[in-house]
């Protein structure tokens, strides 16, 4: 009895520590996604509240006054579509030279029997450390290349990244030799080579980084600001944002931004809102596409930084 005794209470034991994690896990999982989403939430929140009773502040989960005025402030300007435009062919172009571009230079520098290799990739890498700044680029776009209001200013600087190179160069180093070596025996070239093996294999890495220079180029203003800030038709939906936010906080000042200041002027958008709703807008394309790569992007990052 005494057994059977110490073998119930043994088992009971063992339910509780197997039920104990579980249960622990789930609730601290819980409270972390309810502090992660918090403050997405309340930021939509916001940009669906009024204006000037958005400035009281204590807006939680839910808009106290709904009001769609701040989107219909936005989306009722022409800027915005043609600078959305602008962006979504900047964003697409950017990506598919950056991809191009990096991952034959990644292929190049992966080939072990490239003599210049090691010291290319050290040149490189070195640039990630030491570089010129601010002033003498905004000189070598647009004195050098003349690319001072063009598109190309948003293009041409960015289709190469030495930090997105190492990446993908890591994980084809990481693919099996013998793939290569069968195939060059076969007579194929190294474009073959890349194209039709490298590549195909290299998903995961490209579809991270190709993630990675995609949120990097929709999310961009200040090259517009430098380069195209004179022409409206080049102007990007970040910067046309930024300077529909900047005319809303002129406006807040001009009436003192108080409460009762903005009702009385008929104000009928704030800073507060209107920057909310920006965000809101600006997220939104990035929430869409990036559920079609989330199963590479930690698989590319994971084998792309295994092995150096």
């Amino acid at each position: 009895m005494i057994d059977k005794a110490i073998a119930t209470t043994h088992r009971k034991s063992r339910l509780n520590r197997e039920w104990a994690f579980p249960t622990v896990n789930v609730v601290l999982l819980v409270l972390l996604m309810f502090l992660t989403l918090y403050p997405v939430i309340n930021t939509v929140a916001y940009s669906f509240n009024d204006g000037t009773d958005a400035l009281r502040g204590h807006i939680g989960l839910w808009p106290r006054k709904f009001s769609l005025v701040s989107y219909k402030n936005l989306l009722s300007k022409p800027e915005l579509y043609q600078s959305a435009k602008i962006t979504v062919l900047k964003t697409i172009l950017t990506t598919i030279l950056n991809l191009l571009i990096t991952g034959m230079l990644s292929f190049t520098l992966s080939c072990r029997e490239y003599v210049l290799r090691k010291f290319i990739t050290t040149v490189m890498v070195l640039t990630m450390y030491v570089n010129a700044g601010l002033i003498p680029n905004y000189l070598l776009v647009t004195k050098t290349l003349g690319l001072h209001n063009t598109f190309w200013a948003y293009i041409i600087p960015s289709m190469f990244s030495c930090f997105n190179m190492i990446i993908i160069r890591t994980y084809i180093m990481g693919l099996p030799d013998a793939l290569v070596e069968s195939a060059r025996i076969d007579g194929a070239g190294d474009f073959r080579v890349y194209w039709q093996i490298i590549f195909p294999l290299c998903t995961p890495v490209l579809a991270t980084v190709a993630l990675f220079v995609a949120v990097g180029s929709w999310n961009s203003w200040f090259d517009t600001y430098l380069y195209n800030s004179a022409e409206p038709d080049l102007h990007t939906l970040q910067y046309f944002l930024k300077m529909q936010l900047a005319t809303t906080q002129a406006q807040a000042n001009k009436a003192k931004a108080t409460v009762e200041a903005l009702q009385a002027a008929d104000v009928s958008t704030t800073p507060v809102t209107i920057r909310c709703a920006t965000t809101v807008i600006t997220t939104v394309p990035i929430l869409i596409v990036y559920p079609f790569l989330q199963r590479y992007f930690v698989t590319g990052i994971a084998l792309g930084s295994v092995k150096g």
